[in-house]
C-alpha cells in the first residue's frame, strides 16, 4: 500500500535545522504513526511522502513556507500579568492558548510585574527544516480511526467522555 489520504502511515525520522543540529528524532523512541492528509504533519512533508510505501526512504529539505511558517512579529504580544492569575508562569513555558484563529501554541518570553511577554509563533517557524528517514508501514485506517481523524494504535481508548482524552 502506498502513502494517501486517509492512510495509517509510520515512520522513523531525524528533522534537523539548515546547520544540521538535530531538532527532535525516533531513534531510540517509539516511531511516528499518524493519520495522512489530516494536518499532522507540516504540508510540505505531507506532499512528500505521497505515494511512498513500506521501505521507502526520504530526504527532504523544506523551506519556512512549507514547514512551519515565517517568523510573524506580530504574535510576539505583552498581555496583562492578570490573564495568568493564579498560574506560575516562566520564561520558556509553553502552553496553549485559546485565540481568535483557534488553538495556538504560546511560549512565554518574559515575566515582568504588570505584564507576561509571550510569542505564538510556533517554535520552528522562520527555520528551513531537514528531515531524513524511513517509511515503515503503511496500512489502512480503522472506521473508528476515520471517524475521530486521528490514529488509535495499540492502546484502549475510554470514549464516554468525547473522543479520546488526549492529544496530539
Amino acid at each position: 500500500m502506498k502513502v494517501s489520504d486517509n492512510a495509517v502511515v509510520t515512520l522513523d525520522f531525524t528533522v534537523s535545522n539548515a546547520d544540521g543540529e538535530v531538532l527532535d528524532t525516533t531513534d531510540n523512541k517509539q516511531p511516528l504513526e499518524y493519520l495522512h492528509g489530516t494536518g499532522f504533519l507540516v504540508s510540505g512533508l505531507e506532499a512528500q511522502l505521497a505515494g511512498k510505501g513500506a521501505g521507502d526512504e526520504f530526504d527532504v529539505t523544506l523551506t519556512p513556507d512549507q514547514a512551519y511558517g515565517d517568523y510573524d512579529d506580530t504574535l510576539v504580544q505583552s498581555v496583562p500579568g492578570e490573564l495568568f492569575d493564579g498560574m506560575e508562569v516562566s520564561e520558556g513555558d509553553t502552553f496553549v492558548a485559546e485565540t481568535d484563529d483557534g488553538q495556538r501554541p504560546v511560549t512565554i518570553l518574559e515575566v515582568a510585574e504588570e505584564y507576561v511577554k509571550v510569542d505564538g509563533n510556533h517554535p520552528l517557524a522562520g527555520m528551513t527544516l531537514c528531515f531524513k528517514g524511513v517509511v515503515r508501514e503503511v496500512r489502512e485506517a480503522t472506521e473508528e480511526e476515520l471517524a475521530h481523524g486521528h490514529v488509535h494504535g495499540e492502546h484502549d481508548h475510554d470514549h464516554s467522555g468525547g473522543c479520546c482524552d488526549h492529544h496530539h
